[in-house]
């Protein structure tokens, strides 16, 4: 059978349905291809699963710490089936959610797996989707655009391939049964630290090893020094400047261990298992990408500033084109493919103004350049911070760890970055990131009446901080 469509869609991840949706909402005949359930890594085993866990986590550690807010409690139990349980309902019901928006807009969705073919009978230039259905039958989709929106999977490391017991990847660790008595966790990146907060909470002893310097190695060295003091302040052992050694893993009796090396030194973790945590890979393998002229570099598809592969009518989007992997910086790509696509006006997505947030306890968030990548890009900066420790909600909520730190242009007093760490910056950062958008200077910000008591007030303090202005301090 043969479908024909204006826009095809090949995965249904959040970048891919909001594509789908941006391509309906302009009156395309749009037609998604996805080989699992619409809603993709984001819905089912990333963002929304991990962050239900880490909030169950966020909760049975303040209740842990309700006697410090005047609140005594006796015999409060973990009962770890039932954070699943509460993680498996969210998960369905927008799940649910995204099938409904489906349907309201009228998207044709193919469940199976689609690989891009060749020019053909079908169609001329390469760009038809051959889709293997669950029963075996074939079907072939022809659109006049297709969206790449196949998304990525867990990273794994010669010698520690994932057995789903002993060593895990994220995918496993969201359908634990039980909790471990321990883990090490190999890699401080966003996702290993967030694993590692949330582990923490739930009362596993947690080791970290990280490659690099610091944790966070993306992120500005303050920021990460802190995180670092704030989880290690909780138990949990962290390792910077460490390399774990595959060759030296070994599993039995219930547990693993496996050699680490630290500049000259040599040690041995031990543990219940380990949580590979490395970043991910891009899925460009068995779609096809052969039979076009898609370019694939350092293993991720190569796009321009409009999202176009090496044919004009073939777009990608998401985590299979690598950069900012985040599932709102693939929305964003998505219906900037398609406003380009469909000749809408495009602003072509400037990973810059795309806000970056870890949900650890205190939570990370940024956007914009570090100190460090200011100097080096050449500006001469001028920073401002200040901490929660000064801002009175803080104190009330019981979370006064962190600070925020910001950055800007000496000459031009633009705002350069942002970084925060505390609670609720994730919530927080948006403000940071509407005024880079505006190209707002760190003064005007702080002109904004912040209302008192609010957590929000660290940014209006930050921004006067730069130029020596605040009040708080």
């Amino acid at each position: 059978m043969t479908i024909t469509c204006d826009v095809a869609v090949l995965g249904g991840g959040t970048g891919g349905y909001v594509a789908a949706i941006r391509a309906a909402q302009l009156g395309k005949q749009v037609v998604i291809i996805e080989a699992d359930k619409l809603g993709g890594t984001c819905l089912h085993r990333g963002c929304i699963p991990s962050k239900s866990l880490l909030r169950s986590a966020e909760v049975y550690a303040e209740i842990r710490d309700s006697e410090s807010y005047g609140i005594e409690t006796a015999g409060a139990t973990l009962v770890f089936s039932k954070v699943q349980n509460r993680k498996t309902a969210i998960v369905d019901q927008l799940h649910q959610g995204v099938q409904y928006l489906m349907r309201k807009n009228k998207i044709q969705v193919i469940h199976g797996k689609g690989r891009v073919t060749g020019p053909s009978i079908f169609s001329p230039k390469s760009g038809a989707v051959a889709v293997e259905l669950a029963d075996g039958e074939m079907e072939t989709v022809v659109p006049a655009n297709l969206i790449i929106a196949t998304g990525s999977r867990p990273r794994t490391l010669p010698g520690l391939e994932p057995d789903g017991r002993y060593v895990l990847t994220s995918d496993d660790a969201l359908l634990l049964e039980e909790l471990p008595e321990s883990i090490i966790i190999v890699g401080g990146g966003v996702i290993g630290v967030e694993w590692a907060s949330m582990l923490s909470d739930f009362g596993v002893r947690v080791t970290v090893v990280e490659a690099a310097d610091q944790l966070l190695p993306a992120e500005d060295q303050d920021i990460a020094r802190e995180l670092q003091k704030l989880l290690t302040k909780r138990g949990v052992a962290v390792h910077t400047g460490s390399t774990v050694q595959p060759d030296t893993y070994q599993a039995k009796d219930g547990q693993v261990t496996i050699g680490m090396r630290k500049g000259e030194q040599n040690e041995t973790l031990t543990a219940s298992c380990i949580l590979v945590s490395v970043g991910r890979q891009a899925n460009v393998e068995n779609i096809g990408l052969e039979n076009t002229d898609v370019r694939v570099e350092r293993g991720f598809i190569e796009v321009n500033k409009f999202l176009q592969t090496g044919e004009s009518h073939i777009y990608a989007i998401g985590d299979v084109i690598g950069g900012l992997q985040l599932a709102h910086a693939a929305s964003h790509e998505g219906i900037a493919a398609v406003n380009h696509l469909a000749g809408e006006p495009v602003h072509p997505v400037q990973p810059h103004l795309i806000p970056r947030c870890v949900y650890t306890r205190p939570e990370v968030a940024s956007i914009g350049i570090t100190e460090k990548e200011a100097r080096e890009k050449g500006h001469e900066v001028k920073v401002g911070k200040f901490p929660f420790q000064a801002i009175g909600k803080a104190l009330v909520h019981g979370s006064k760890d962190g600070f925020i730190k910001v950055v800007a242009d000496a000459n031009s007093n633009d705002i350069l970055g942002v970084q925060m760490i505390g609670a609720h910056v994730t919530d927080l950062i948006s403000e940071a990131a509407l005024a880079q958008l505006l190209d707002a200077t760190p003064w005007e910000v702080g002109q904004l009446v912040h209302p008192h008591p609010t957590l929000s007030e660290i940014i209006g303090e930050g921004m006067l901080a730069v130029d020596g202005l605040s009040i708080g301090m």
